[in-house]
């Protein structure tokens, strides 16, 4: 199938990059092994975003688990859609729990959860999960990967 014939927008093509995640386009696609529960994971580890008092940037790694259903997302627009962060003023909850919720009204998966790792600004690290229900209980569902903040200890 190619990217036309489903309707696709942004991938294989030039786009410049959304200002606003509001705005931002996200598309997803068909899932073919819709009969099957498996595990897709987006790992964004130079999240950026500004705070929305300071204007200072805050910096996350991101690890988005889901089991689709239906449709996947399309990896090209969520790339964009993250990017539209970069100058978007909002606190570490409201993004984390914001980027969770609409990729579930997007793709309506089986399962999602989203963990923020933000760094430390101000001295306090804040790390913030997010999921939807409890996960299909045969499904492998690896660790992160991410390791608390320890500091220098």
């Amino acid at each position: 199938m190619s990217e036309q014939h489903l309707g696709l927008s942004q991938l294989g093509r030039d786009v410049p990059a959304p200002t606003d995640p509001t705005t931002a386009v996200l598309e997803r696609v068909p899932n073919l092994h819709e009969d099957t529960d498996y595990l897709t994971r987006f790992t964004a580890p130079e999240f950026t975003s500004i705070c929305p008092v300071t204007g200072q940037p805050d910096f996350a790694h991101l690890v988005i688990d889901y089991v689709p259903n239906r449709w996947l997302v399309e990896s090209k627009s969520l790339k964009l859609y993250l990017t539209a962060f970069r100058n978007h003023g909002a606190f570490h909850e409201d993004c984390t729990v914001g980027i969770g919720r609409r990729l579930v009204g997007l793709l309506e998966p089986r399962w999602l959860r989203i963990a923020g790792y933000w760094y430390p600004r101000g001295g306090m690290p804040i790390d913030v999960f997010w999921q939807t229900n409890t996960p299909p209980s045969h499904l492998w569902l690896p660790d992160t990967g991410v390791p608390s903040y320890r500091g220098r200890g």
